[in-house]
């Protein structure tokens, strides 16, 4: 039994593969789709959401989060660990952090031994999913819990995340932004950017294309990083996986990656962004004094 075990859950975005490889728990977030409750990842894939989201007359919504799953995580956690350390997005933007945290209590009338703490990320969606997977990878090396929170603290600090999208249409659809914004998209074509990072969204530039969407992302990419520095990188999109070959490819050429993979945005995620969105998360290898 080792030191720590790491739950988080669908919104990371982090790949089966990797799931499997450091042994994360991950608990599905729930979405509503044509009045039916999908467990996200388990029910639905990514390219059976956004096929269905295409051609849908009534938007999915997403599920209040319970605490329920997270206590299952939870159990399942503490067959392999003495203590488990639960990641979730910010609490600005779900009530699942609220969901972990509940569940802690609940816990503890039957996991009496052991420790579980809940840490809020300062980032989303693949910028989670690279917290976790240093958290796992910390923890595979069987580090005590404080140390690995040490470590997801660092990593939170330094994680960047740029993102296109497509359109306006299903962030106006689910009222995140006004139907007024969705007019200036659809007459400019505009294929927006933000930047997820420190619990802040922004837009950070209007570009008119997905193509040069891309070449601004990578520009955004290049203030960040100190030349030489290794990246920890994943690419995410949303039913757009040949522009996501297409950033990695570009990405893999300019920068030095010490790890890079490509991870759809998990449907729960699609459903206020819609198909089409690309995007990149990263941090980079803190650097000799």
């Amino acid at each position: 039994m080792r030191n720590v075990a790491i739950v988080t859950d669908t919104t990371a975005c982090v790949p089966q593969e990797q799931v499997a490889r450091y042994d994360i728990e991950v608990v599905p977030v729930q979405l509503i789709f044509e009045d039916k409750t999908y467990r996200d990842g388990i029910d639905i894939s990514p390219t059976e959401f956004y096929a269905r989201l295409r051609t849908a007359k009534k938007m999915p919504t997403t599920s209040a989060s319970s605490p329920n799953p997270y206590l299952e995580a939870y159990h399942r956690a503490s067959r392999k660990a003495r203590s488990i350390l639960c990641l979730t997005e910010p609490s600005r933007f779900s009530a699942m952090f609220d969901s972990a945290k509940v569940a802690v209590e609940m816990a503890k009338n039957t996991l009496y031994n052991v420790v579980i703490e809940v840490l809020e990320c300062t980032t989303a969606a693949a910028g989670q999913g690279l917290v976790a997977l240093a958290a796992a990878k910390a923890a595979a090396l069987d580090k005590p819990l404080e140390e690995v929170k040490e470590i997801v603290k660092n990593i939170m600090s330094r994680v960047n995340l740029f993102a296109t999208l497509d359109t306006l249409h299903y962030l106006v659809k689910s009222g995140r932004v006004p139907q007024a914004a969705a007019l200036v998209n659809s007459l400019l074509n505009i294929k927006p950017i933000f930047s997820l990072n420190h619990s802040d969204a922004h837009t950070v530039a209007l570009p008119r294309t997905t193509k040069s969407a891309m070449k601004r992302m990578l520009k955004l990419m290049e203030a960040e990083v100190v030349k030489g520095q290794p990246l920890h990188v994943a690419v995410m999109h949303a039913d757009a996986l040949e522009q996501a070959k297409t950033l990695e490819n570009r990405i893999s050429s300019q920068f030095e990656c010490k790890e890079i993979f490509i991870t759809e945005f998990t449907p729960v995620m699609g459903v206020h962004t819609g198909p089409g969105l690309v995007g990149v998360a990263f941090y980079g290898e803190e650097l000799p004094a």
